[in-house]
């Protein structure tokens, strides 16, 4: 029986804001390398956040007395890896969130899926969530929501395709329901029909790349990450970093 895609065993607080997973840290931005398994916000189950783990750590960091802010103004799914970044005032949080909301924001995933796709293209479907399961609809239905991404296929390795994808919508589970939708259900999703697991908790779907405006300074900036070493199990060779 398929395990759980998600980690109890989640890394602590240090591990999670050593050097080699920031990627960028000023007065305005914190941006990271999310590892697979860690919640961005706490919930009911307690584990270790992204969000409480970074509030410690630059209250250390800098030896601030009080409370820390630090905004949270875009999520991945916990067992999601990748780019991500928090704001370190209120004003950088309402400035980066406008430019979610405006999707200026450029974001590029990597998800390593079942089966051979080739070439790019587009996809367009519609979408509801019930529940925590999101599920393809009718065009016409009335709670369904468009859901578009574009797509292109990296590299092969036997049965299964490195696909690069750059999302048109901001819809919850997106790209793990249109890939499975065509076929391809993403490689630990058992959500969504995957019959092999990653590493027995996570996916290989990661955030690859992201670029905002810089929110005082009126500078387009870009950080990427590559892929998480388990995904190196599976082939010989690498995958480039995304850097368009």
């Amino acid at each position: 029986m398929p395990k759980r895609i998600h980690s109890r065993n989640t890394p602590e607080q240090p591990e999670l804001f050593e050097d080699s997973s920031i990627l960028y840290l000023d007065n305005h931005l914190l941006v990271i390398n999310k590892p697979a398994g860690v919640l961005v916000q706490g919930d009911a189950s307690g584990d270790l956040d992204l969000l409480t783990a970074g509030k410690a750590f630059l209250k250390e960091r800098f030896n601030k007395p009080g409370n820390v802010f630090l905004g949270l103004v875009h999520r991945l799914d916990r067992p999601v890896s990748g780019v991500m970044v928090f704001a370190r005032t209120s004003k950088a949080a309402s400035r980066l969130s406008n430019q979610f909301r405006a999707r200026t924001v450029q974001k590029r995933y990597v998800a390593m899926v079942k089966g051979r796709m080739t070439g790019n293209g587009t996809l367009i479907d519609y979408v509801r969530k019930d529940h925590r399961t999101v599920r393809i609809v009718d065009e016409n239905h009335p709670k369904g929501l468009r859901a578009e991404l574009s797509y292109k296929v990296l590299k092969h390795i036997k049965d299964r395709s490195i696909v690069m994808v750059k999302l048109a919508t901001g819809r919850p589970h997106q790209i793990r329901v249109q890939l499975a939708n065509q076929g391809f259900p993403i490689i630990g999703d058992f959500k969504y029909g995957a019959k092999e697991e990653l590493d027995g908790w996570n996916l290989a779907l990661h955030s690859g790349l992201l670029e905002i405006e810089h929110p005082t300074r009126q500078e387009r900036m870009k950080w990427s990450a590559p892929v998480p070493d388990i995904w190196k199990n599976w082939f010989s060779g690498g995958i480039d970093t995304v850097t368009d």
